[in-house]
């Protein structure tokens, strides 16, 4: 499964969270109870066990410490959807409520829609809405930059080491980035991209390349050992020798 995450409501009114910038994503916060669900579920074949008070949907328990939480799973995609605090015995206890909350939400439903339901229970307010589906998607694009980042810094470090291209996959292009050094002598550096790629992401890339100026790139029609097959696209500038030598000392 993917990263167990919180609802925006959950992580404002259960949590207590102010809701970072899209570079941070849910899925990755720090707080006992998103900790827990994150371990809980990352395992397929774990056993799960469901809130049987809940009837309309199908929510299974995550426990630590006092923190108690509610995860409603979309596919491969499991959600905090509420969360509170263990009070044995007290109507306020977090199942307890939880319960007596979504029986209200039912009646309040029934009383207000032609097609009343026919469960004990009500929970659809609290599952992700377009809101929470819209930060997922900006989260992607934040997690791919800094994907991106890390690989072609990983790219550029093993280039450097052997002076040959290093390459990696990524799901619609392959990246190949190639440095080579000369005591004495200006870095040479260039990216190979093979596949589709669009020109933003082409900038994040080339952005992200140490030591070099993001403007200094210039279109290629040939790799120092060879011409570019006709699906390639390369760019090559100069690299600043003292920041070579700090992604080596960086290992």
């Amino acid at each position: 499964m993917r990263p167990a995450r919180p609802t925006l409501r959950s992580l404002r009114e259960d949590l207590k969270l102010s809701l970072p910038s899209a570079r941070e994503p849910l899925d990755e916060l720090d707080h006992p109870i998103l900790a827990k669900a994150r371990e809980h579920f990352a395992d397929d074949a774990a056993g799960h066990e469901r809130i049987r008070s809940i009837d309309d949907e199908v929510l299974l328990k995550v426990k630590i410490q006092r923190w108690r939480g509610a995860v409603w799973t979309d596919g491969d995609l499991p959600w905090l959807i509420a969360a509170g605090q263990r009070e044995d015995g007290s109507p306020d206890d977090f199942y307890s409520a939880l319960e007596t909350a979504a029986r209200a939400a039912r009646a309040h439903y029934n009383a207000n829609n032609r097609h009343p339901l026919s469960t004990t229970t009500y929970v659809g307010h609290l599952l992700p809405d377009q809101n929470d589906r819209d930060r997922y998607q900006l989260e992607a694009g934040a997690r791919l930059v800094r994907t991106l980042a890390a690989a072609v810094q990983e790219l550029a470090r093993g280039s450097l080491h052997d002076g040959h291209e290093h390459a990696a996959d990524f799901p619609a292009f392959r990246l190949g980035v190639l440095v080579r050094a000369d005591d004495g002598h200006e870095t040479y550096a260039a990216v190979r991209i093979t596949g589709s790629v669009p020109d933003d992401l082409i900038a994040v890339i080339l952005r992200h390349v140490p030591g070099c100026d993001p403007a200094a790139w210039y279109p290629e029609y040939a790799l120092p050992s060879r011409p570019l097959l006709p699906a390639e696209q390369a760019w090559s500038t100069l690299m600043d020798p003292k920041a070579a030598a700090e992604l080596l000392d960086d290992e």
